[in-house]
């Protein structure tokens, strides 16, 4: 790294501790902390939601993906749309007028019980764990590479600031650094898009028939598989479709904005400008094949993970890597801080606060709580991505996408949608998605390797649909009888109307009054 693009990518770090700086004054209550006090419009938190996914796991990630392996890789990335289209036709304005600071909130408000909150409270620090662990993974990436430093130094550095911004600043600070990065990580993109353009004489087209000459067909069109590799695949594909809508750390960001309307704003704000990137996104792929090379890309990481950055060197020099470094690397603590974040609302707010205090704790011990659990969580996050160097962090970020899948999803639908649903079925639904899901894993390849015990890493496709019956048989089984099936009617009717209007009675212990 030059002078020049140390001081560049020094002032684009700044920026955000400016952010940050701006942000604490106004961090401090609990609901400022974990949700910005609600205080965001539609198409600010819009921005944010996308910014959360084009992350490490899409520009460093997918990116590298595809450089690798082909066209296969574009499915880490191309159903990201596709999940918040559901997302806003199923959840997002049911969420919002639900929730208060975490998911946990969305079930207390039909099964007040412990039971039900601390099982979810576990699910959102497991799932947002194996999520932060990518993000780690490639931002520890982007600064050795910049830097020259060994990766477990850089894991170190990256946790250390990671801690800093959401101590200080909060959802508030994380979502604006968010909303600025992803306007500059746009532009990023698009200068590379036209520079691996100018490399191919201006034809959109050039690197894919460069591709399909260089490395056949099967390189640009999708791979043909058969057996548990095709299972895998199609796994995948169903974990990141449905794992969005369960993710918590992404879940929460509607309930940073005012109401259900604005809810609704956001998901289809995100929607346009997922598209928007992963039009891009194959010809920074295809182009980092053909103008870096496969075994270059392989040689400084083994998952692909440094394939934008290489081919940002190779297009613009090292300005322009420094530039794309540094715009990532900011994408990345973004992105970490919102998942501390809702790591530590389960942790400070559900178990701390309502299965530990009963509620009565007050609002500066809760918030107290939540900075220790951020500390925890990003030691806990630093530990493990001290040993996952060498995965792809897209692969990583699917594997906890699809653990969203298996033990959240089926959970929050039955919950909101299903009459039938009932407090042990929650518990019984989230805790099988969430046992098997992680064993899978733990048993898989990607784990074990070559002669691992399963031949598939991804668990959605086997897992999902295995939560979802338990849900359905214990819910059938402890369907209640009598005056407790009158009460449990008039609160899933209270639910229900509260979900659509967002008006209604009180739901919670400590509301006196109706939602107005």
């Amino acid at each position: 790294m030059n002078p020049v693009s140390a001081v560049l990518f020094a002032a684009l770090v700044a920026v955000t501790l400016v952010v940050t700086a701006w942000a604490s004054k106004r961090n401090k209550s609990a609901a400022d902390h974990y949700v910005a006090g609600g205080s965001l419009t539609g198409r600010q938190n819009g921005v944010a939601i996308a910014g959360d996914f084009i992350s490490a796991a899409s520009f460093l990630g997918v990116t590298g993906a595809i450089a690798l392996t082909g066209f296969n890789g574009f499915y880490l990335a191309v159903f990201v749309p596709v999940a918040f289209v559901l997302a806003m036709l199923l959840v997002a304005e049911p969420l919002r007028n639900l929730g208060r600071f975490t998911l946990a909130d969305v079930l207390a408000s039909r099964f007040p019980g412990k039971d039900v909150r601390s099982m979810m409270a576990v699910s959102t620090v497991v799932i947002s764990v194996v999520y932060l662990v990518s993000q780690l993974v490639g931002a520890a990436l982007l600064v050795s590479l910049l830097f020259d430093l060994k990766y477990s130094v850089a894991v170190l550095i990256i946790g250390g600031l990671t801690t800093i911004y959401t101590l200080v600043g909060g959802m508030l600070a994380t979502s604006w650094i968010q909303i600025i990065k992803t306007g500059l990580l746009m532009v990023c993109a698009v200068v590379l898009f036209v520079l691996v353009l100018v490399r191919f004489d201006f034809n959109p087209f050039g690197p894919f028939s460069t591709a399909l000459a260089e490395f056949g067909q099967s390189f640009i069109a999708p791979h043909r598989t058969s057996g548990t590799a095709s299972f895998d695949q199609l796994s995948q594909t169903v974990g990141l479709v449905l794992g969005v809508l369960g993710l918590p750390h992404v879940m929460i960001r509607f309930l940073t904005v005012p109401d259900a309307k604005q809810a609704r704003t956001s998901a289809y704000t995100a929607i346009w400008i997922f598209f928007a990137f992963y039009l891009l996104v194959p010809v920074l792929g295809y182009g980092a094949a053909k103008l870096v090379g496969i075994d270059v890309i392989k040689s400084r990481n083994p998952g692909g993970n440094l394939a934008v950055a290489q081919l940002a060197e190779t297009v613009g020099g090292g300005v322009l890597l420094a530039f794309v470094a540094a715009v990532a690397f900011v994408t990345i603590l973004a992105a970490l801080s919102g998942l501390v974040i809702a790591t530590s609302g389960a942790i400070a707010h559900d178990l701390y606060g309502q299965v530990i205090r009963n509620g009565s704790g007050s609002a500066e011990s809760q918030h107290r709580a939540a900075r220790i659990a951020t500390v925890a969580t990003c030691l806990i996050g630093v530990a493990i991505a001290l040993a996952a160097q060498k995965q792809n962090v897209a692969f990583l970020a699917s594997l906890g996408m699809s653990i969203a899948a298996c033990a959240n999803l089926p959970a929050l639908l039955l919950t909101m949608y299903w009459k039938r649903m009932t407090a042990r079925a929650v518990v019984a639904g989230i805790g099988a998605g969430l046992v098997l899901s992680v064993t899978v894993i733990l048993l898989s390849p990607a784990l074990q390797g070559p002669g691992a015990p399963l031949g598939f890493s991804n668990p959605a496709l086997a897992v999902a649909p295995v939560s979802l019956l338990v849900s359905v048989l214990v819910a059938l089984a402890s369907t209640p009888a009598g005056a407790a099936r009158e009460r449990a009617d008039r609160r899933f009717t209270a639910m229900r109307t509260r979900a659509l209007t967002g008006r209604g009675e009180p739901l919670f212990d400590d509301e006196t009054v109706a939602v107005p």
